[in-house]
């Protein structure tokens, strides 16, 4: 995993579509006058990315020069210090270095430069048997920041690192016109592939900034669900700075936004001004799925005007494979249930199971068990790509993995999902490692949550005794979490549901959210000993997790109708409404929930991985009709995410299958927490309407939320 980041200065972005208008209502007063928009502090911003890659933080600068087009990629220091959790960095690239990279002064050509490019790389450091530093430069000067994992698509040799063999795919691609990357077309010519037909290629989650050096060009992205974090700054009519970075610096998000009385909704203390507020909330953005290119233009006559500014044009381009692209569609071949296709619930098909969930001989499948073991086979391969420890820690080699450590952890509420997650990972997982289940409670032991969760752990050890599991409770409360809780407003940014009064931002959902996943990336809590079984001694003790690998459940609910909403959808419309609420899920993950989730987890120095989302999980369960993914005309806890039932049957977990649905907002009890620091109490939260609404700032007024 690492912490990417792009700044370009001294270059004009004139259109792109999809942001322009945005672009330009953005950093508009209320009054119609223009925001003052701060600069971005680079120390500020290096800082944040060494929290999600705490090896290794260093960047690289290419200047272009206006009478020969020239760029020169320099590298600052190494930085090996592992910061502390809210402070500075103490050593490393500071800003005057970044002014004048390592050795190349302005000077040394003589021609001050038209644009100048700074990369930045923070790297955490899980696959590949040899130390990686980013950002990486190759022999013929192509430079590559990469956040992702290659589950697929590109070979990557099992001693190998990621970014390395994808450069490497990178360098082959040809470098004609951008008129031709454009079009999704291969140089026939150069007889290379272009760089979205590479990109197009990968399985596993990705975020990327990359630089051609032959054409001068930028290409950026992120993959087609979002599950790794990619912002962006446009520039304005004020400033031509154009940003990418994994996530915000804390000093660009307005953190202090007051709360409300309990008796009559007025907001204490004084508004913070209004400029500032919609500046600092209006920075960054989220940047929609999808490869992306800034073409930088060289003259015909190989010269450009000392004082004539660089102006280029984003382009989005298609991704290059059907298959990816059935998915973002989210194609479904089988909506509609004819008569008598409906069919019984699977039999005793536990039984003719292995241990290595594949069947045994002359073994006789209905349609229904065959599609039932189609997603087992489907989320074993998934969790098995992400855990293969063999690979992903052999770049440790300062640390002796022996008996009880744990590579891997899984965010835990003992509910549906989780609980399919730690029995996969107990067979893909070499015995002698112990797994590490982390559940996060704002109510100590009551919290339904944490109920559930000593409820999975005894089935877990039901069906496998043999593994070391370790419940890891971690308690909290809101009102000791101050700074914890500003912090985390930064790593949620840009969210667009906050909940709004008199035009003050209270706690959202998203935050209620973030908190809860960014306390169990943290991974500090207690042990029961005596419940999980890991030492003569009954005491609990305090302990941290130190695996670096994070298990997630996000996308079971979007693929297999476990929300509400979904419930709602089909007794008002029928298949056809539940397919297309599906739907508008899974093409909105990326902004709802993935960049969230990604900067809340990473911000420990963990990585977020998520065996739900994995392409051929997801091509899987399109294949199955939808009535075999969800009957919602049944109960809550039998129809909705039906298959993964039976799945979880299958898996030997007979109590966690019969599980209803409950969010980790509600289930952590933070939600219960928030509307009474807030309002006093639920009732009083629903009574002021206290969901989620949209902030929107129209170009000359900022309106009254809706």
């Amino acid at each position: 995993m690492c912490g990417i980041a792009l700044i370009v200065s001294g270059v004009r972005i004139v259109s792109f579509d999809s942001y322009t208008e945005c672009c330009r209502d953005r950093a508009v007063h209320s009054d119609g006058k223009e925001v003052y928009e701060p600069d971005l502090p680079i120390d500020d911003l290096k800082a944040s990315l060494y929290r999600r890659g705490p090896d290794n933080l260093s960047c690289r600068k290419v200047l272009l020069h206006p009478h020969c087009m020239s760029s020169v990629a320099n590298g600052d220091e190494v930085v090996k210090k592992v910061c502390s959790s809210f402070g500075e960095l103490s050593n490393g690239c500071t800003s005057s270095a970044l002014q004048a990279a390592a050795g190349q002064e302005d000077g040394d050509i003589g021609v001050k430069p038209v644009a100048e490019l700074c990369f930045f790389g923070a790297t955490l450091q899980l696959r590949g048997i040899n130390a990686v530093s980013q950002p990486l430069v190759s022999t013929s000067g192509n430079i590559l920041v990469y956040n992702g994992e290659i589950f697929g698509g590109i070979h990557v040799a099992s001693d190998q690192n990621d970014a390395k063999s994808l450069l490497n795919a990178l360098d082959t691609c040809c470098s004609c016109d951008n008129n031709w990357h454009d079009k999704g077309r291969s140089c026939v010519g150069n007889g290379g592939k272009t760089v979205p037909e590479i990109l197009s290629t990968i399985k596993g989650p990705w975020a990327l900034i990359y630089w051609q050096e032959k054409s001068k060009t930028i290409w950026f992205g992120r993959d087609a669900f979002g599950r790794r974090s990619l912002l962006v700054h446009w520039p304005n009519s004020d400033k031509s700075q154009f940003v990418l970075c994994s996530s915000s610096p804390p000093s660009m998000v307005t953190k202090d936004f007051g709360s409300v009385s309990s008796n009559d909704g007025s907001v204490p203390g004084e508004d913070p001004p209004l400029t500032e507020t919609i500046c600092k909330l209006s920075y960054w953005e989220e940047l929609p799925c999808g490869i992306y290119s800034v073409c930088l233009p060289v003259p015909q006559n190989n010269t450009l005007p000392v004082k004539e500014e660089l102006i280029c044009e984003v382009k989005k381009h298609e991704w290059n494979n059907s298959l990816l692209s059935k998915l973002i569609k989210w194609e479904r071949t089988s909506v509609i249930p004819k008569l008598g296709e409906f069919c019984l619930p699977a039999n005793s098909l536990e039984k003719e199971l292995d241990t290595n969930c594949s069947l045994t001989k002359n073994v006789t499948l209905s349609g229904y068990q065959h599609s039932i073991h189609k997603v087992l086979t489907a989320l074993r391969e998934s969790v098995l790509r992400r855990t293969t420890v063999s690979r992903e820690f052999q770049g440790d080699l300062h640390e002796v993995r022996g008996e009880g450590s744990t590579p891997i952890a899984i965010l835990f509420s003992g509910g549906l999902d989780s609980m399919i997650l730690g029995a996969l990972l107990d067979k893909c997982l070499n015995p002698k490692y112990t797994i590490d289940l982390l559940n996060v409670s704002f109510d100590g032991q009551l919290a339904p949550d944490r109920v559930s969760a000593k409820a999975g752990l005894r089935e877990l050890q039901r069906i496998s005794p043999l593994r070391r599991w370790r419940l890891v409770e971690i308690d909290a409360s809101l009102s000791h979490l101050k700074q914890e809780t500003e912090h985390v407003l930064t790593l949620i940014h840009p969210t667009n549901t906050y909940m709004i009064t008199y035009l003050r931002i209270l706690l959202p959902q998203d935050l209620n959210i973030g908190i809860a996943l960014w306390l169990a990336a943290g991974g500090v809590g207690w042990v029961d000993g005596e419940l999980c079984k890991l030492h003569k001694s009954c005491d609990r003790y305090k302990y941290k997790s130190a695996s670096k690998v994070l298990l997630v459940g996000s996308g079971a609910d979007e693929q297999c109708a476990g929300y509400g909403r979904h419930r709602t959808k089909f007794r008002l419309g029928g298949w056809v409404a539940l397919h297309e609420e599906m739907r508008l899920d899974m093409q909105r993950i990326w902004k709802r929930n993935m960049g969230r989730d990604d900067r809340c987890i990473s911000d420990h120095g963990k990585e977020a991985r998520f065996p739900f989302l994995d392409e051929d999980v997801i091509a899987t369960l399109l294949e199955i009709p939808l009535w075999e993914i969800a009957e919602l005309d049944k109960p809550v806890g039998t129809g909705d995410k039906k298959i993964l039932r039976e799945v979880a049957k299958l898996l030997g977990l007979q109590e966690a299958a019969l599980l209803p649905k409950r969010a980790i907002q509600f289930g952590s009890r933070i939600a219960r927490e928030s509307n009474r620091k807030n309002f006093g109490s639920n009732r009083a939260a629903n009574q002021a309407s206290a969901g989620s609404v949209v902030i929107r700032q129209p170009q000359n007024k900022l309106q009254n939320p809706q």
